[in-house]
C-alpha cells in the first residue's frame, strides 16, 4: 500500500527508484512534465534540490537520500496504522462461517480463501460440505453466512448475490480416442465405456435424462455416487464421463482432463449461486470473501 499523504510522495518514490523522469512517468500512467512539476514545486517548498540533474538522468542529492529513506520508512509505519485499524474493524479476530458443495473443494474457492489467508492470517474458516439443501436450511437457520449452492429454489429468506450458469458435457482424459474431437453426440461414444454419476449426485438426473432423451444405453458403465473416485478413474482413462464443468474445472485448467461441451439447447446448464439469508447482517471480511468468491465466478464463466 502507498502512503496516501500527497501525490509528490509517490511521484517521488518512483523517480528515485528509476533515476529517470521518462521511466517514472511510464510507471505512473502520466506525463513527464507533470512528474516534474510536482518535484519542482517540493524543491522549491522545501528550499533544498532533491536531485542532482545529469546527462544520463536524476541522482538522489544528500537531502533527497534523507527523504527517500523518511518516506521508506513512513510506508511500513502506515502499514502497522492499518493493521490497527483492521483490529478497529473487527477484522483482527474475524472468522467466517460459510458452506459450499463437494464439487467446490478445489479450484476458485480455494484461490479466493488462499487469497484471503494471506491478506488476514489471523482469520478463521469454518467450512461445511454439504448438499445445496443443507447448505439452504443452514443458511436461512443462520447456522452460517453465506453459502455455495447448484439450481437454487425461490425462497423469501434467500438471497442470490450472484450466479452463473455451468454447462455440461463429455469428460475425459486427453489420451482418449474421442479427445481429439471439437463437438461430440452421445452416438459417438457407444463403444466406450461410460463413467456414471449416480444419486445422491446433483449431475445424475440430468445425465440420466439425456440418456432418455435420446433412448440411448451404455454399452459398458460404470457407476458410483463419489465425485472423486469418478475424476481419478476418468484421469485414468478407464472410460468417458457426462458432467458438469464446474465438476472438473480445476482438472481441465491442469489438463489433466479435457472436457467437451453438449451443444443441445434442450440440455439445461446447472446453476451455480452465491447465496445468503436475506436478512442477514454479513461482517466486513465475510463480504470481502463474497467478493472474491463473485471476481473468480465471472473469470469461470469466461472460460465457456
Amino acid at each position: 500500500m502507498s502512503v496516501p499523504f500527497s501525490r509528490f510522495s509517490e511521484y517521488f518514490l518512483v523517480v528515485a527508484k528509476s533515476g529517470n523522469l521518462r521511466k517514472a512517468a511510464d510507471q505512473l500512467f502520466i506525463s513527464a512534465s507533470a512528474v516534474h512539476r510536482q518535484i519542482a514545486l517540493a524543491e522549491e517548498e522545501l528550499g533544498v534540490l532533491l536531485f542532482e540533474r545529469l546527462p544520463n538522468g536524476l541522482k538522489l542529492t544528500l537531502a533527497g537520500e534523507l527523504l527517500y529513506a523518511d518516506l521508506l520508512r513512513w510506508q511500513k509505519e502506515f502499514k502497522q496504522t492499518c493493521v490497527r485499524f483492521d483490529e478497529i474493524k473487527g477484522l483482527k479476530r474475524g472468522s467466517i462461517e460459510f458452506g459450499l458443495i463437494a464439487a467446490l473443494s478445489e479450484g476458485f474457492v480455494i484461490d479466493a480463501l488462499t487469497s484471503l489467508q494471506t491478506e488476514y492470517p489471523w482469520l478463521t474458516f469454518n467450512i461445511h460440505t454439504n448438499g445445496s439443501d443443507e447448505i439452504v436450511e443452514k443458511i436461512i437457520n443462520t447456522e452460517i453466512d453465506f453459502g455455495l449452492i447448484l439450481d437454487p429454489i425461490l425462497n423469501a429468506q434467500l438471497e442470490v448475490l450472484s450466479f452463473i450458469e455451468i454447462p455440461l458435457g463429455f469428460v475425459m482424459s486427453p489420451e482418449h480416442p474421442l479427445a481429439k474431437n471439437k463437438k461430440l453426440n452421445l452416438s459417438d461414444t457407444i463403444e466406450y465405456r461410460h463413467i456414471i454419476a449416480d444419486r445422491p449426485l446433483v449431475i445424475h438426473e440430468r445425465v440420466m435424462a439425456i440418456y432418455k432423451k435420446q433412448s440411448f444405453t451404455p454399452t459398458f458403465e460404470t457407476s458410483t455416487n463419489d465425485i472423486h473416485l469418478m475424476i481419478s478413474m476418468l484421469k485414468r482413462n478407464m472410460g468417458i464421463s457426462i458432467m458438469s464443468y464446474l465438476d472438473v474445472y480445476s482438472a481441465v485448467k491442469n489438463q489433466d482432463l479435457v472436457f467437451i461441451p453438449i451443444v443441445d439447447r434442450a440440455v439445461q446448464p446447472l446453476t451455480l449461486a452465491l447465496c445468503a439469508g436475506s436478512r442477514r447482517q454479513l461482517s466486513r471480511i465475510s463480504k470481502l470473501l463474497i467478493q472474491s468468491l463473485m471476481q473468480n465466478m465471472e473469470s469461470i464463466k469466461a472460460d465457456f
